[in-house]
């Protein structure tokens, strides 16, 4: 179906600058080698089990959390590297609260912050994350092999090597942080105490790319391969968020805006880079939050209020999930480095390094988005504040179809405050999104309504 070509009243003042090409030098940066022996080392430990050994140099979590925050430690050390702050951050989980942690349980999650550079976009913070605990078949065996490889080795990885490419060349405009956490596989423990935290410091997170399970596209055994699997991760987010108010489910039911979310606006930004960048992965958008009987650390911050994502690959293989490690027919049997597709890992790698250097460092959505609605007319007009970052350039109007998944269409307005739009609002959803000197364009702001 072809959309009518827009006239517009406000006046276009300059062409949008192309794409910034600063996301492909990091996406070029990435190397499969590393991550396989990153993988390996992680693998290595035997098991990852929040309750493993925490004694030991070569074995289990406290062994597994050590090399990790050592990875960051030394990339802190590189030139250009050198303002990431890495640490610890601690809790005791008792026991009782969950069936899963049986006794007083210490929790480390691994942190590896790069402050934001721009004073006006450093509080915005966007996170990668993955869980770098592990489990076998037993969730309470913490002294079997657990490796742990796909699930979650390869989001850690994921989250690892986009560190170790992106902190040494440039500081982001805003925050981005680097999160592994623990915990996971006992019940989100150490995303939950994460999200809590900062929720409660007023933390400003725009953004949450969680990792888990990206490793292995291929089908599980007796069944047909998916033709897209190599070239394809899911990207599942929230479409009603957790925490909204009664009066704002009435606002989003006024606009028909079930689908609009924070979190699924940020699935639609990853979609635009993927797109922009012509990566080699491309996220397939599932519109739940999750996976039927599964969860994972973003759903955390969902319900802390905070926009998350999850990246995980088609095909799930679950007899290689949550398994004992042993051979059957000969061949091993469970959560083993051997079934990780390390080129196709960092494929994915590569899409979360584009997402995150395009969401630090474009402006923040434009503010205030609303569509005026007070006359019965077959145009639309929006309106929106300028954001706070100096070095916005303009703004584009975005519009789909009702039944569109993705924003289909962007028309240039230029340096203004308010558009109209030769389309009627009735017929389209209706966004904008402000673009700086350098191309970066922000996540899209979905307008309210305005009665006048």
């Amino acid at each position: 179906m072809l959309i009518p070509t827009l006239a517009i009243s406000a006046v276009v003042s300059m062409v949008p600058p192309p794409p910034a090409p600063f996301p492909r030098q990091v996406m070029g940066g990435i190397d499969a080698v590393q991550i396989r022996a990153d993988l390996d080392a992680l693998v290595g430990f035997g098991t990852r089990h929040t309750m493993s050994d925490t004694a030991s140099a070569t074995r289990g979590i406290g062994a597994a959390r050590a090399w990790l925050k050592a990875q960051f430690d030394e990339l802190g050390k590189q030139d250009g590297s050198r303002d990431l702050q890495v640490s610890y951050e601690t809790f005791t989980q008792p026991a009782g609260r969950s069936d899963r942690v049986p006794a007083d349980t210490e929790i480390y999650n691994v942190v590896a912050v790069l402050p934001g550079a721009m004073k006006e976009a450093e509080g915005r913070r966007y996170y990668i994350v993955g869980h770098y605990d592990s489990r076998n078949g037993d969730g309470l065996d913490a002294t079997g092999d657990a490796p742990g490889a796909n699930d979650d080795a390869s989001g850690v990885v994921a989250m690892l090597n986009v560190a170790r490419t992106l902190a040494p060349m440039q500081r982001p405009d805003a925050t981005i942080v680097f999160l592994a956490t623990a915990g996971e596989e006992q019940g989100l423990l150490g995303a939950k105490f994460h999200a809590e935290q900062a929720a409660a410091r007023g933390e400003h997170i725009l953004g949450v790319l969680n990792n888990d399970i990206v490793g292995d596209p291929s089908a599980p055994a007796g069944t047909a391969a998916t033709a897209n699997a190599r070239r394809l991760v899911r990207v599942f987010s929230e479409g009603l968020p957790r925490e909204a108010s009664a009066e704002e489910y009435a606002k989003m039911r006024a606009l028909s805006a079930e689908s609009d979310s924070p979190s699924r606006q940020l699935a639609r930004y990853i979609y635009d880079v993927a797109q922009t960048y012509n990566t080699s992965v491309k996220p397939k958008l599932v519109f739940r939050a999750d996976r039927f009987l599964r969860g994972g650390d973003h759903l955390a911050f969902n319900e802390a209020g905070f926009p998350a994502v999850r990246f995980t690959e088609l095909d799930e293989d679950y007899s290689r999930q949550h398994q004992n490690v042993t051979e059957k027919d000969g061949a091993p049997y469970g959560d083993m480095a051997s079934f990780v597709d390390t080129d196709y890992l960092a494929d994915v790698c590569r899409l979360n390094a584009a997402a995150i250097v395009c969401l630090a460092n474009a402006p923040s959505p434009p503010g205030d988005a609303v569509i005026l609605t007070g006359e019965l007319t077959s145009t639309t007009t929006l309106r929106w504040t300028k954001p706070p970052e100096p070095d916005v350039a303009g703004y584009e109007v975005v519009w789909r179809e009702t039944t569109s998944p993705v924003w289909q269409q962007s028309q240039d307005v230029g340096d203004v405050t308010q558009a109209t739009i030769r389309l009627n609002k009735d017929d389209y959803f209706f966004g904008i999104r402000a673009y700086d000197r350098d191309g970066y364009r922000s996540p899209v702001a979905f307008p309210h309504i305005a009665r006048e």
